[in-house]
């Protein structure tokens, strides 16, 4: 880490945008080092133990027994190194590392931690806010490409727009381990139900349309629905940048519904990109998106990763608690006759209980993360560009565009139970929801 930030630079760092684990951070100075540049430095929970290390090892004993193929990642000491880690050793082979941006790390000091945190502190939701902070323990940050911008895209090299989507799990489960009461899984889409507890926990005002079956229906004009879908409820599933500023969507939650006004505004912004009529850049964005989308066959291979979770958390969970030498809480619960479902996995070798959990674990970060597509109208004198090109028909016109997987955060083995209560929970609240639509007509 040569790299090093203090105190000074902070005012060059603004916010850009978080999740659960990371705020990001992009850069406006002038520093050929960080220009086109954003970092993600780590939170901390506001109720957690401050940054303080409780190992030398970012991975539990468990973990490094379910990692034990990947000796660079089980050996991380922090958990930003295991996370670059896992990208390098584990998701680059499988995702193409031609997608993928490991980035690399950047010194930083507490007082540029703290001062950076007094800054964006008035543009994060205010949720995020009560939830976590900045950890000004970690002594660095990890410095990627700004995938909302080309190289030297803020240097004025003409207008490029991107788009951030989320495309969550792109499949239905077809696993024997469903059991009967949650058989509505092999129907419904998890996006689908999960809409009606996220609406019944009051943290979306609409139900989203969108449907991921569409996106990676590998039509043109079902991801084209697909696309239109998350524009009208973005969510915090969609996002464009123009020339690296956000034009639509939520920096660190959701973002309401696109109404009349929202909409008109994001036209008259496309018309420094898109070359159409008046009230058809939009639907021309849409277009394109799709026509990249399927060129780049970057969804087949997001598909394959998530995928890997072939027999469902209600089989994983089995062989997790064979993992951590624990009783099945789940088998507890169920009559003899259920039990019998889940023999199998559990007189699996533990080398088999492993991969299972392995698999898993490796597409649940395939099924949460995101994609960022940048576009800029191509110039008939740029014949030898290194990047790859998509033609508008309907516009005439030719733009570069690069995609590139980013949110791929290692899941940790310690969330299995997590992810199957909350599994059971969405399940369940989907299944109330339609009985009292039922009711009520």
């Amino acid at each position: 880490m040569e790299l090093a930030l203090t105190e000074e630079d902070s005012a060059q760092w603004v916010y850009r945008g978080e999740g659960a684990v990371n705020l990001v951070l992009s850069y406006t100075g002038s520093s050929p080092s960080f220009i086109g540049k954003v970092m993600r430095i780590r939170k901390v929970p506001r109720n957690g133990s401050k940054g303080v290390k409780i190992s030398n090892l970012a991975l539990s004993e468990h973990e490094c027994l379910v990692w034990k193929d990947v000796v660079e990642l089980i050996s991380s000491s922090d958990e930003e190194i295991a996370n670059q880690q896992y990208l390098q050793h584990v998701l680059q082979p499988l995702l193409g590392s031609k997608f993928i941006d490991a980035g690399v790390h950047v010194s930083v000091s507490r007082e540029f931690l703290e001062s950076v945190e007094k800054n964006v502190i008035s543009q994060r939701p205010a949720w995020r806010v009560d939830a976590a902070g900045v950890d000004t323990h970690c002594d660095f940050g990890l410095l990627m490409s700004d995938h909302s911008l080309f190289a030297n895209g803020s240097q004025g090299s003409g207008p490029c727009i991107s788009v951030e989507i989320k495309p969550k799990c792109g499949f239905l489960p077809l696993s024997r381990f469903i059991s009967d009461g949650t058989a509505i899984k092999k129907k419904i889409t998890r996006y689908e139900m999960h809409q009606a507890l996220k609406l019944h926990q009051g943290e979306i005002s609409h139900l989203s349309a969108y449907n991921p079956l569409d996106l990676f229906s590998g039509s043109k004009e079902r991801i084209h629905k697909a696309v239109k879908d998350l524009f009208t409820t973005p969510q915090n599933n969609f996002r464009v940048f123009l020339n690296g500023s956000l034009i639509l969507g939520g920096l660190g939650g959701a973002a309401e519904n696109t109404n009349l006004c929202v909409a008109k505004a994001f036209e008259d912004e496309l018309k420094s990109v898109i070359q159409a009529d008046s009230g058809l850049c939009t639907e021309n964005f849409f277009t394109l998106i799709a026509e990249t989308l399927k060129k780049s066959g970057v969804l087949d291979q997001l598909l394959e990763v998530q995928k890997l979770d072939t027999i469902d958390i209600e089989g994983v969970i089995h062989a997790y608690y064979d993992i951590t030498s624990q009783k099945c809480l789940v088998c507890r619960d169920l009559s003899e006759e259920e039990v019998k479902r889940y023999a199998s996995l559990h007189s699996a070798s533990l080398d088999e209980s492993l991969r299972i959990v392995k698999d898993y674990l490796i597409a649940a970060t395939a099924k949460d993360c995101s994609l960022m597509i940048c576009f800029r109208p191509k110039k008939e004198e740029d014949s030898g560009s290194v990047y790859n090109n998509v033609y508008l028909e309907s516009t005439k016109q030719a733009f570069d565009f690069k995609v590139y997987f980013i949110d791929l955060d290692l899941k940790h083995l310690n969330k299995v139970e997590g992810y199957y209560k909350l599994d059971k929970k969405i399940v369940s609240c989907y299944k109330q929801m339609i009985k009292m639509d039922e009711e009520m007509e």
